[in-house]
């Protein structure tokens, strides 16, 4: 049992970043060394932490922010070989072809293609690709980041291919006999138990989820839009409810038949194809075309370096026809512009499914320190696995595609290097605090700070505990970054607190599983990903005030329904 010491303690981490971010505006790069300081000290007086210990931490932390700056740096370089080239002309050219409407956009991009994007992928992939795409159609980059971060939570919880819920829970529930023997108890393997718990995760998506792509449009028009409404959000709301059931139907439907390898990738794939294609046959078309204010009215933290809508340096100009460009004397099709990206897309799904060449890609050219300072913690930099080398394979194979010159190909690096740079100080004192707060205590073996505040919370909670579940998993995300660590962090704990209930486990891990999906809309380390492709690294506090949000719906209104499920709709289910 923790102390009242160390659970104050264990608070003055997130206190702090809360404090100087969310309250004061903090840029990541000012607030997170001095909450890294803040870490070490707790760690240091209240969970015995020695300072091998702390520095060992922040090591590991450091190599795991390495791997996210590798994976936003290709995405910056591929955003600057397209823009260079004219390509990203074209590509604005194709989706305003489609609708002008911002609202519109924001249904394709951000809940569709980031949905497919995070499915074949993860790692935050998405913002990385769909917030320059944004920004390139004319978005406020502050906007591009906030609907970005938004729209694809649906897919997130099954990430890339599958990764959160199989090597997130799966391989830690395999590790422990106690779980392993009392699913088998229940005639199940813990794979099919691991596929149940994919399907109520599902579940509450698809009832949560009828307002994501909504909400992504509505955050928008009430923050960006000129009047400052929720009522153009509102003109659109047939087509956000289309396209939500036009995901949300294969994507049920494939966590009930094939487990949680595909719901995400395949919702996807359907849902654009369908709204796609409705909205070319001319239906859910507002009757009035939306945008936002005219550029000389935007506030200066609404812009970053990466100007909205500007021209590429070989000045290309849109044909009458929409489908090709002028770039200098050559013209370009939608379809060569939109191959990288279709390259990217492939690529990311190829390597992650056929099990050869994951497995070359994981094993080669991986760099990794075992053991580090003698702590037993290890970490590594896949070189090759990591979505960035993909961008960058990708940028190469885009120089002969559209022709690159020497020129090009130099500003191209030269700018993704300017950019990435500012990202770098807060994103490695980001995730060496997380670990710290991950770490503590193992060397004195005691609870972590993160144990100590989920059973600091489920302790007081008691019978109502499930209503907090996707909380936890949520902290744990926002901690870590990522859904996948937030499950083997948490989702043993969820199982148990479940048990120690009586309550059925399969749901309340499933509620962990969604949790980890809606931590990853304040995610620092993804919300400063995020924010350095388009330029603006500095607002992380205004991001993460706006993502608090959805944050808030999506957590109450999954805690409410994972306490109907338990003890309502489904108490019998183990």
């Amino acid at each position: 049992m923790a102390t009242a010491a160390q659970i104050v303690m264990g608070v003055l981490p997130l206190a702090v970043i809360s404090f100087l971010m969310i309250g004061r505006y903090w840029s990541a790069t000012r607030a997170m060394p001095i909450a890294w300081v803040v870490a070490a000290a707790v760690g240091y007086v209240g969970w015995n932490m020695t300072p091998q210990w702390i520095v060992a931490a922040s090591i590991n932390g450091a190599i795991t922010a390495v791997n996210i700056l590798w994976i936003v740096f290709g995405a910056i370089l591929l955003l600057y070989t397209l823009k260079q080239t004219g390509a990203f002309d074209v590509i604005n050219a194709g989706f305003t072809s489609i609708s002008d409407d911002r609202r519109v956009q924001v249904v394709l991009l951000v809940f569709l293609m980031g949905s497919f994007i995070e499915s074949a992928a993860g790692f935050g992939t998405p913002a990385a690709i769909v917030g320059p795409l944004l920004v390139g159609l004319g978005f406020p980059p502050l906007a591009a980041v906030v609907v970005a971060l938004t729209g694809n939570l649906m897919a997130i919880t099954f990430g890339a291919v599958g990764t959160p819920l199989i090597i997130g829970l799966q391989d830690i529930f395999e590790s422990s006999d106690s779980i392993s023997a009392a699913v088998a108890g229940q005639g199940m393997s813990v794979e099919g138990w691991i596929a149940e718990i994919g399907l109520w995760a599902a579940t509450h998506h698809v009832v949560v989820g009828i307002m994501l792509p909504f909400i992504g449009v509505a955050m928008m028009t009430r923050f960006f839009g000129e009047e400052r409404s929720l009522k153009p959000a509102l003109e659109v709301l047939p087509l956000t409810l289309f396209a939500w059931a036009s995901f949300a139907v294969p994507y049920w439907l494939t966590a009930y038949f094939l487990g949680p390898t595909f719901p995400g990738l395949f919702g996807a794939m359907f849902g654009m194809a369908i709204t796609v294609s409705a909205l070319r046959a001319g239906y859910f078309h507002p009757d009035e075309e939306w945008d936002f204010a005219p550029k000389a009215e935007w506030p200066d933290h609404w812009i970053g370096d990466i100007k909205p809508g500007e021209s590429t340096s070989r000045e290309a100009t849109v044909a009458a026809d929409g489908g090709q460009v002028t770039a200098g004397d050559a013209k370009m099709s939608l379809a060569r512009a939109w191959t990288p990206y279709v390259v990217l897309a492939g690529l990311l799904v190829v390597t992650r499914v056929i099990d050869p060449l994951t497995n070359f890609l994981t094993s080669t050219l991986v760099l990794k320190w075992a053991d580090i300072l003698g702590t037993g913690m290890s970490n590594d930099f896949a070189l090759l696995y990591l979505p960035g080398a993909i961008f960058v394979f990708v940028h190469l194979l885009t120089i002969p595609l559209h022709r690159m010159d020497g020129e090009e190909i130099k500003a191209a690096w030269l700018e993704s290097i300017e950019k990435v740079t500012p990202a770098v100080i807060a994103l490695v004192f980001a995730v060496a605090t997380v670990q710290i707060m991950i770490q503590s205590g193992e060397s004195a073996g005691i609870d972590s700070m993160l144990v100590v505040l989920s059973e600091t919370t489920a302790n007081t909670a008691g019978a109502v505990y499930p209503f907090f579940a996707a909380t936890v998993g949520a902290f744990g995300a926002f901690l870590a970054g990522s859904n996948t660590v937030s499950d083997i962090l948490f989702g043993t704990f969820q199982y148990n607190i479940a048990t120690e209930l009586g309550v059925s486990r399969t749901i309340v891990v499933g509620a962990q599983a969604v949790g980890g999906a809606i931590g990853n809309l304040v995610a620092i380390h993804n919300v400063v990903a995020a924010l350095a492709v388009v330029g603006l690294v500095g607002e992380e506090g205004r991001v993460i005030r706006l993502e608090l949000i959805p944050l808030t719906y999506y957590a109450v209104t999954t805690g409410i329904l994972t306490l109907l499920f338990v003890y309502v709709l489904a108490p019998g289910v183990f």
